[in-house]
Order: structure tokens, then sequence, then C-alpha cells
């Protein structure tokens, strides 16, 4: 009798800063699913709960990361670096834990999705980040050069660095992913969206004319306080708007006024159709959140979270290229920026995700 061949385990865990690096990892799962590998989750809070309703049948495992302290204010970066004892002990912690979960669910390679302290001695890993250069604001500028060397020596406890972006013309995400000087091990694969290739086959849903699309996301306090202008300046118009909370943990919906539609989350087979509708997206400019924009080809405004350097990075880059109109929280008006955005055309990226396959039968079938 014939013993089946074991199949690879593939611990996946994104960070949970958010819900985009849960949503950007929806694409790598498939792949290596389609490969024949057995997909494990680690993850926590938000990026779990909608990736439990992405992937049902999947293996979950209740893996926190390192939770921070977001400003209310813009002061970002300084807040970050004052937390950076409490990160590096985070770092230090998911390390140690990950020993453990190694052993006990038989994990044979690890693939992060910027989750410093899961690289191992023991089986592969894998990083992957749109941020090999991390930006900092100028009165920081000094310390660039140590942030840099230590974002370098977490990569390189990594096996393979994987690069959501394309290699030629500075890519999407410019200055970030493409650096001066890259790691010996680094593989640019493509952008990543969760709205390419199949998704779960559903009837089309009849949905109601509408204008905006406003998808809300990122850590709190700040995706309170965008939502809360936004919806200030929205009902003092009558433009049909649907606003998606990207609070996964709840299936809420309900009507503010005769033109404002607001859900908690929508799973991604249906935003994707809501998606496909609207004229204009409104939306942060994470760089999962312009993934997707740049996959469905549609026109977007761009709002970076105050003080999020790669945000502010991320707007500036595609508004000087004419692709995308963005505006600062604090100044944002939603008229005049509807009204601009229609001289940003947006743009259509394609991926057929070749350089992924092949990073990934490289690691699971050698």
């Amino acid at each position: 009798m014939e013993v089946p061949e074991k199949r690879i385990r593939i611990l996946v865990c994104p960070l949970d800063w958010g819900i985009g690096h849960a949503t950007r990892c929806v694409p790598v799962i498939k792949h290596f699913i389609d490969h024949g590998c057995q997909v494990v989750i680690g993850s926590d809070n938000r990026p779990m709960a909608f990736l439990q309703r992405e992937f049902p049948d999947l293996e979950f495992i209740r893996f926190p990361g390192t939770h921070v302290i977001y400003p209310q204010r813009s002061m970002m970066v300084m807040k970050m670096l004052l937390q950076g004892p409490k990160l590096l002990k985070g770092v230090r912690k998911e390390h140690q834990e990950l020993r453990t979960i190694i052993s006990k669910y038989d994990i044979d390679i690890i693939f992060s999705d910027n989750r410093y302290g899961l690289w191992s001695t023991e089986i592969p890993s894998i990083f992957m980040t749109h941020q090999l250069q991390i930006k900092v604001p100028p009165y920081l500028k000094v310390l660039s050069p140590l942030i840099q060397k230590f974002n370098y020596a977490i990569i390189n406890k990594y096996n393979e660095c994987w690069i959501p972006d394309f290699e030629s013309h500075n890519g999407l995400a410019g200055e970030l992913s493409h650096p001066e000087s890259l790691p010996a091990h680094v593989y640019y694969i493509g952008t990543l969206s969760r709205f390419t290739g199949s998704l779960n086959q559903r009837e089309v849903t009849e949905i109601p004319p509408f204008e905006i699309l406003v998808l809300l996301s990122g850590p709190e306090p700040q995706r309170t306080i965008l939502e809360e202008r936004l919806l200030r300046q929205l009902q003092q118009t009558t433009i049909q708007t649907i606003i998606v909370r990207g609070v996964t943990e709840k299936q809420e919906e309900k009507q503010l006024g005769e033109h404002i539609r607001i859900f908690s989350h929508l799973e991604s087979d249906l935003l994707k159709e809501y998606m496909q509708k609207a004229l204009v997206v409104i939306c942060r400019s994470g760089y999962s959140s312009i993934m997707d924009i740049t996959a469905m080809g549609k026109r977007a405004i761009f709002i970076p979270t105050p003080g999020q350097t790669e945000q502010e990075y991320l707007a500036k880059y595609l508004l000087k290229k004419k692709i995308y109109f963005s505006m600062s929280q604090k100044t944002f008006d939603l008229i005049y920026a509807l009204e601009m955005s229609k001289n940003f055309p947006g743009m259509v990226l394609e991926n057929d995700y070749k350089e992924l396959g092949e990073r990934i039968a490289t690691n699971c079938h050698e």
C-alpha cells in the first residue's frame, strides 16, 4: 500500500496593522493552494476575521503581533520610535512563539508579510514587503541610514524576500520598492490584488446606481477620524455613495438619509462588483488599496493617513505622475477633490502571476 505523499504545510502570517496585508495575501494563499500546499494562517483581530471569511475551510492559529498605539495627530514616525523597545520585544516574542508553532503544527515553510520575527533557522522562511526603503520625515533624516540597516538586517535573516511590485520603471511603489541597493535574495513578483483571478461563484447582485465608493481601512483612531470627516461632507450633498467601513468583525448595513448606504464589511467578490460600478473610489493610499485600484482600473482619490510616511510618499508619487489625485485628511474638500480627480485617469496593472508561481514552485517542490 502506497503512503500518500506529504503535502507541504505553509504558515502564512500577515501583519495585523489594518487589513491591507491580509487582503494582498489572498492571491498568494490561492497560489499556494493551487500548487498543492496546505495553508495554515496565523493572524489575529480584523485580518483574521477577514481571512476566515475568505477561506472558511483553512486552518487558523491565533497568532497576535505587537499592538501599537497610533496617534491622533501626525507624529506617526516619532510615536513609532518611542514605541521601539516595545516593538523589538514583540519581535522577539513572536520569534520564540514561532518555534512552538512550527513543532506543534508541523510547519514546513513560513511566509511572513511584514512580520519581522517570523524567520527560522529550522525551516525555510519567506518575507514579503514593498518597503525595502522606509521613508522618514525630514526632521528624522539623520536616522535614515540606521533604520535602513536594521530593516535589511532583519530581511537578511529570511531565505527569500518577495516584493509585490514590478521590477521595471520603479514599479508602482517607486523608491519604496526600488532603493539604490537591494538584498541579494530579492524577487519581484508583480503587484497583488484579491480582485484578480477567480473569486467565489455567486449570483450577480442588482446594485442600485451610485457614484462614490468609500473604502475605509487602517488602524484606529485614524480610521474613525476619516470616516466622521467624510460623512460630514457627504451629508451636505446628494451624491449617491456607498461606504465600506472596513470593520471586518461585523456584518452590518444601514442607510443614512436617501443617498448614503453603509456596510461594515463586504466580501471580496461583492466588493469587486461595487468597485466595478463606482465612478470614483475614495480610500487611503495604503499600498494594498492602490494595488486593488490598479487591478480594477478605477479612478481614485487618495487620502493618506496623517504622519504615515509610506502613504504620504505613495500619494505624492502617484499625484506627481498625474495618475491619481490625492489630498491630505486635514484639508480634504470633497467637492474640490471630485472635480480635480477628473484630470487623473488612473491606470490598469495586470499581473499574470508567473513570477509568483515560479517562486512558489521553487520553494514547495525542490
